[in-house]
């Protein structure tokens, strides 16, 4: 008897093992336009930092060029991560009365002129000094980085997967659909039709496609997909309406879509007829106002995976400030969210620093 029950706590503890071993691994880690701590963001210098580091899958953001190529930018425009406003200082246009060097208004061979550097903003009486958004990063302008193709990264990705053996995944959101449209771009046809050349095409292959404009993401699903034959992973980005990451054109001013309905009580529901997941800002799952020891958890984690999607909040960061007080510290945060609300996984710009949390913590707690 006393050998029966032994070995029956032994395939326990082995149970238990196995399932948090499972879900460790299930918990995947997404390197936010690469290894963007390190490097400057979405430069091949940051994706091949990234790919090494070991992260799941590597993002890449995406716009279109004036003859219509595909680049790697954060934003529509060139001026927060180039020297475009010194190289073309007259070729930048108004929206809502800001003047942007938008990438649309310029041909690839122009856009690969230009030096890239991570993100910055000017400050001082004339706002003419370049000041880095995370000092402690590399800094601006230095060495020699370019703004790469959407073609070219995916290559460094498939050939590092390659000669390495791993498989890195993609993860590509198309940016501003409504700004593409508007000048007679569908950059989604193109994203989609370069990623199928490439290999990706059903949900079994190890890509997703993100997008916050919510009209465009049921587009894509209900009349890209089978125009083209693509049944890729699919997930709404969920922001802040204040954000202005989908506008629309109206009396001549870009205004805010009203993404409310994406606040409602049957918003995942609905989303799951046609998406495989979300990914909203962190602070729609997490309230700000949470304290250390005191959590505040909204509903559309637990809304979002009882409709059966997954659930990917961005963006997860270690530099000063930016740290919500509610955590300890960088790993304390990742605890709260992958594992005490219970997130499937994260966009960080610390590859390294989320895949060693991971692989050193057994989960405490679970919802």
């Amino acid at each position: 008897m006393i050998r029966s029950l032994l070995l029956s706590l032994l395939a326990n503890l082995c149970c238990i093992e196995v399932a948090n071993a499972m879900e460790e691994k299930d918990k995947i880690i997404i390197a936010h336009r690469g290894a963007s701590g390190y490097l400057p963001e979405h430069t091949l210098a940051a994706k091949a930092a990234a790919h090494v580091m070991g992260a799941d899958y590597i993002e890449q953001d995406v716009v279109m060029t004036k003859d219509d190529h595909l680049v790697v930018l954060h934003d529509p425009y060139l001026d927060r991560v180039t020297n475009v406003m010194d190289k073309f200082p007259d070729r930048a246009r108004s929206i809502n009365g800001s003047k942007r060097w938008l990438a649309i208004d310029f041909t690839l061979s122009e856009i690969k002129s230009l030096s890239a550097t991570q993100g910055f903003h000017f400050e001082g009486a004339d706002r003419s000094r370049p000041v880095a958004d995370y000092p402690n990063r590399f800094p601006i302008f230095k060495s020699g980085f370019t703004v790469p193709t959407l073609s070219e990264e995916i290559e460094l990705i498939q050939g590092m997967n390659h000669s390495t053996g791993k498989n890195v995944g993609i993860y590509v959101e198309i940016k501003a659909p409504w700004l593409h449209l508007n000048e007679g771009k569908d950059i989604s046809k193109a994203v989609l039709k370069t990623l199928k050349e490439y290999g990706y095409s059903s949900k079994k292959d190890k890509a997703y496609v993100q997008c916050f404009d919510a009209e465009e993401v049921r587009r894509i699903h209900d009349a890209l997909y089978p125009e083209l034959g693509v049944d890729l992973k699919l997930i709404q980005l969920i922001a802040p309406m204040n954000w202005g990451e989908t506008l629309r054109l109206i009396d001549a001013k870009w205004q805010p879509y009203d993404s409310t309905w994406l606040f409602q009580p049957d918003a995942m529901k609905a989303l799951a007829h046609y998406v495989d997941g979300i990914g909203p800002w962190k602070s729609l799952l997490v309230s700000d106002e949470s304290k250390l020891g005191k959590m505040e958890f909204t509903s559309m984690l637990r809304d979002a995976h009882a409709a059966g999607l997954q659930v990917h909040p961005f963006t997860f960061r270690l530099d000063s400030g930016r740290v919500p007080a509610y955590a300890r510290d960088f790993e304390h945060l990742l605890e709260i969210f992958l594992f005490e609300l219970g997130v499937d996984g994260v966009f960080t710009d610390f590859p390294d620093r989320a895949l060693a949390f991971l692989k050193n913590t057994r989960p405490q707690t679970s919802n």
